[in-house]
């Protein structure tokens, strides 16, 4: 055998102890590149230390922590009814934060939170040991970290990013307490829908203060923090209620609760505010308003430093004009004929491809309040079928049907034509569903305190989701016939009386006189009655009569008269068309002229802030309106006595008799206007407590329809606002005041009786009583019990007024900007 051949025998021990000296060789090696790995990094942190330290970003800011808070607006009884920033969030120190709402939140993130110094270490060993053996990954940061994370670091996953957060938890350890680290947590985390902490997120998800949350609750908005997007009750309510039932299990498992708890709580139905539920009050078109003016002063911090700013509104006032206004325009669109679907679409077969593609038109047409959209599943003349996001069928039949006839006619053009895979509207008024469409029509609603010019409620128009102007600070129209009182009112300054005869005849004007075309008015109702009384003339809204008027008190005195009610002399030139309102004027506006005869003769702006406070509830701004006082006086006290009476007559027996039918109390008074071709129509109307104006009319001017006045359309709407806002008020008689005497029921100034004052107008002259009638005392005088003047009291001095009879200006700084001068 060759020396050199193997001899398959022998043992091969040489062999194995070459292998395992080789092992051991291996071993060694590996040992020693891990210690000098281990060197490497022990230098590459220390190095990293003594860089990044010295650079850290200061953290004492947060000692005096103040995150980005929108702008919130509040009725003046503390209702909400508008937000603005990028950020909702209400900032709630830690101690505020109820218990349940911290144990939730420790459990599932950072259970050992008050024991370790920023970085858990056994934290980290049981989530090595836990991704060793679970194919999802179990994180390890601590809520101390997520605050270093969150307030001033990127997300990006890097080493040196990871090594800034170890860095910055270490300081933040040593500089804050942990209440205030977790008080940080609490406000900064963002948890969807705009929420940003948890206080923000129990309104946005379940519409009620985190100090009302239950375990359940508490538990479902602890689960956010990890994925807002994945855990949103809204869009994944099946993840969401899982992670929920997690949190609740670590919850028991930590001690936070007790087993009966854990059990009640994972039965616990939630209830979710509806994701588009609206404010309680609706107040968009306040809260608008209140934003400008807020942004006017203080610029972008507007939306970042916390500002909470209460207004004049009061919320049930506020929400009753929303639900009148609404209410007068849809009746008013039942009238209209049907315009067809907003779209078509073609819905499939398949009930789960018909659900998204329902969906998916849906998104494009959202609900207009309680105008809800819906697809057509099957129509036919006698019933519809359609169906909402919710996938729950709806049928319409009957009256429900009536609005949208001329869609379900056979003969029905195709663009009008309701067939499966309309886009329609729908709403339930009472116990049926109805089709209906939005309306092209809009509105406006304001009410005034004219004791100080507060402003009670505002609704700028049909919804301010559909159009974003303001129709009662913005849009200036033709007042009609409610423009008429103001210029009786200058007539009662040159002798007219109540009683004075007014000829109802026909007038016509050639171009000599106009300078233009010639004009020959009418009466609306186009009937002629003949000599009639001042009182029934306005009453039944005579335009011969308040022609003839102006034609006597003289359009540039009766133009300079107006000024004093707060209406601009340029907007109405002084031509006889004034006394049919040919001018123009604002909602707003006509609410100011009117609180002018409701207080008595005072000239007051509309204001609408009362106090502006910071996030602390500092009160940075506060303003007090001016009480009445002569530098506000803007018409003698006797004027508005009188045209008060005049304006009674009107809601008892003229053209808005319909108030005192409805309301059944004495002291209301107001006057219906109606433009040329009903283009505009208006019922501007007060109690002594609440002026409130209603507009209705078109954006692009177009007639509302033969039929339609300010007696059909919008005083319906004041008298649905005023069941509210005079509930609980009692009837408040007026008091005459010096100057004024009753004779036969009927008031006059003293020096403008029958027999000296203006007579009649247009017709022959008729006897009058004799002066002497009115001699004497008694309670024919403004005195006595109903209108004895108080010695010295300023409102009866006309030693106050100018040589010119007007007040004087008030002095510099005097009364508050208005909203008015916004808008102008």
């Amino acid at each position: 055998m060759p020396a050199d051949t193997p001899d398959k025998n022998k043992p091969r021990r040489p062999a194995q102890g070459g292998r395992a000296h080789l092992l051991l060789k291996v071993v060694l090696g590996a040992l020693a590149a891990l210690l000098a790995a281990g060197v490497s990094v022990v230098i590459i942190v220390a190095v990293a230390l003594s860089v990044a330290y010295p650079n850290l970003p200061d953290i004492s800011d947060l000692a005096d922590y103040r995150p980005k808070l929108p702008l919130r607006v509040y009725t003046a009884d503390g209702v909400l009814i508008g937000e603005f920033g990028e950020e909702r969030r209400n900032l709630t120190p830690i101690a505020e934060v109820p218990e349940v709402m911290k144990q939730a939140v420790l459990a599932i993130e950072d259970a050992r939170f008050y024991q370790h110094r920023g970085v858990d270490y056994r934290g980290l060993a049981r989530a090595a040991l836990a991704n060793l053996g679970r194919a999802k990954s179990q994180g390890a940061s601590t809520i101390t970290m997520q605050v270093a994370r969150n307030v001033y670091l990127s997300s990006e996953k890097t080493f040196t990013r990871k090594l800034y957060e170890v860095l910055l938890t270490f300081k933040l350890e040593h500089q804050l307490s942990k209440d205030r680290i977790l008080e940080i947590y609490m406000n900064q985390i963002f948890l969807g829908n705009r929420a940003y902490g948890f206080a923000a997120a129990s309104e946005a998800y379940f519409g009620k203060p985190m100090k009302d949350l239950s375990i359940a609750e508490a538990a479902m908005l602890a689960g956010l923090p990890k994925a807002p997007s994945a855990y949103n009750p809204f869009v994944n309510p099946k993840r969401a209620q899982q992670r929920q039932q997690y949190i609740i299990e670590r919850m028991e498992e930590v001690g936070f609760i007790t087993a009966q708890q854990a059990e009640a709580a994972r039965r616990e139905p939630l209830k979710l505010r509806t994701a588009a539920e609206p404010l309680r009050v609706h107040g968009e078109f306040v809260a608008e308003t209140v934003r400008q003016l807020v942004h006017a002063q203080y610029g972008d911090e507007t939306y970042t430093r916390g500002l909470n700013v209460f207004t004049s509104i009061r919320a049930e006032e506020q929400e009753a004009a929303y639900r009148a206004l609404r209410k007068g325009i849809m009746d008013y669109e039942r009238r209209q004929i049907y315009r067809g679907p907003e779209k078509f679409v073609e819905l499939p077969a398949d009930p789960k491809e018909l659900d998204e593609a329902v969906d998916d038109v849906l998104a494009d047409h959202p609900d207009n309040g309680d105008v809800l959209a819906a697809v057509v599943l099957e129509a036919t003349p006698r019933k519809v079928v359609a169906v909402r996001q919710s996938g729950e069928p709806i049928e319409i039949t009957g009256e429900g049907l009536r609005p949208a006839q001329a869609g379900l006619s056979e003969k029905a053009p195709p663009k009008t034509k309701i067939r499966r895979g309309a886009v329609i509207r729908i709403m339930k008024p009472g116990k049926q569903w109805e089709i209906t469409q939005l309306p092209e029509v809009e509105g406006a609603f304001v009410a005034l305190d004219p004791r100080d010019g507060a402003v009670l409620a505002m609704v700028g128009g049909f919804d301010f989701n559909k159009n974003k102007f303001n129709h009662v600070t913005q849009a200036w129209r033709q007042p009609g016939s409610s423009f008429k009182p103001f210029i009786y009112s200058a007539a009662l300054e040159k002798g007219f009386m109540p009683t004075t005869v007014i000829q109802d005849a026909p007038l016509f004007f050639d171009a000599s006189v106009t300078g233009g075309q010639p004009w020959e008015p009418k009466n609306y109702d186009g009937r002629f009655e003949g000599p009639m009384p001042l009182h029934t003339a306005l009453a039944k809204s005579k335009n011969m009569v308040s022609i003839r008027i102006l034609q006597a008190v003289g359009p540039q005195n009766a133009q300079d008269w107006i000024t004093r009610f707060g209406f601009d002399a340029e907007r109405h030139p002084a031509y006889l068309t004034m006394a049919l309102g040919a001018g123009a004027v604002t909602p707003m506006q006509l609410a100011t002229g009117y609180a002018v005869f409701a207080n008595g003769g005072f000239r007051v702006n509309p204001w609408l802030i009362s106090r502006i406070t910071d996030q602390r509830g500092k009160t940075l701004v506060e303003t007090q309106p001016p009480l009445p006082n002569e530098a506000m006086r803007a018409i003698d006290p006797r004027n508005a006595f009188v045209m008060n009476r005049l304006l009674q007559e009107i809601a008892r027996s003229g053209t808005a008799a319909r108030a005192q039918s409805v309301l059944k109390r004495s002291d209301l008074y107001g006057k219906t206007g109606t433009t040329n071709d009903s283009i505009d129509t208006w019922f501007a109307g007060f109690h002594p407590h609440v002026v409130a104006v209603v507009w209705m009319g078109y954006d692009t001017p177009r007639s509302l329809g033969d039929r339609e006045t300010g007696g059909g359309l919008s005083l319906p709407v004041w008298i649905n606002f005023m069941q509210t806002a005079l509930q609980g008020v009692p009837v408040v008689q007026p008091l005459a005041p010096e100057g004024v005497v009753n004779l036969g029921g009927e008031w006059y100034y003293r020096e403008f009786v029958p027999g000296t004052g203006v007579g009649s107008l247009g017709v022959p002259a008729l006897p009058m009583p004799s002066p002497a009638l009115i001699e004497g005392g008694g309670a024919a005088y403004g005195g006595g019990s109903r209108g004895e003047s108080t010695p010295g009291n300023p409102l009866h001095d006309p030693s106050l007024l100018n040589s010119d009879g007007r007040p004087p200006p008030p002095a510099p700084g005097e009364q508050r900007r208005s909203i008015l001068d916004l808008f102008r």
